[in-house]
């Protein structure tokens, strides 16, 4: 009959509930150490297409605040263009992904493992917003420009309507030749019955 006890008399099959923790916290920390190896490896990317895209960010003009040109930190590291679009990292850890939230939903704008390509992608992508916000403006302007009323009207109001009377001149009115002649020959014909009544008075 075999021996199944160990030395002391103690069972070889016993687990120790120590060892067993001390070997599970050592695997979850190398486990936590790729996570955040790769997350670091993820912002660097994303620092680096930043480091790519500093020049366009000096030129966009002053008072545009759309513009939020941030890395910002996580579980999932991403470089913020504006409020609603954004660069972050595909599952390979190699593949940008350009994405943008609209009320449709999320939609990828460009999907590319080139930095270079990413680059010109959001370049091109900030000069459309750009020029978004001046035809906004444009319009704003338009709408407040025609609301307004005319310079003659406004100079009118708070004259009275005696003085804007006088200050404007006569319609001029045409007369026709025909009333002219009418008017001359009536004139003949009732000096004839008038000078023919009187002598019929005074004769007869």
């Amino acid at each position: 009959m075999n021996d199944a006890s160990g030395r002391n008399g103690t069972p070889s099959n016993v687990r120790n509930l120590s060892d067993a923790i001390r070997k599970v916290r050592v695997a979850e920390s190398e486990r936590t150490d790729v996570v955040v190896e790769l997350r670091e490896a993820e912002r660097v990317r994303l620092d680096m297409l930043a480091d790519e895209l500093r020049g366009v960010f000096a030129e966009v003009p002053e008072g545009d605040e759309q513009f939020v040109f941030q890395v910002s930190a996580g579980t999932q590291p991403r470089f913020w263009v504006d409020m609603t679009s954004f660069v972050m990292m595909a599952r390979d850890r190699r593949t940008y992904r350009f994405l943008k939230d609209t009320r449709f939903g999320r939609t990828v704008i460009l999907e590319t493992a080139n930095i270079d390509d990413m680059a010109d992608c959001v370049t091109q992508y900030v000069a459309e917003r750009i020029i978004e916000r001046e035809r906004a403006l444009e319009g704003d302007w338009l709408a407040r420009r025609i609301a307004q009323p005319e310079p003659a009207a406004r100079s009118e109001r708070g004259v009275p309507p005696l003085a804007r009377a006088v200050a404007e001149p006569a319609p001029h009115t045409s007369i026709h030749p025909g009333w002219i002649v009418s008017a001359f020959l009536g004139g003949i014909l009732v000096g004839a019955i008038v000078l023919l009544g009187y002598a019929w008075v005074h004769v007869g």
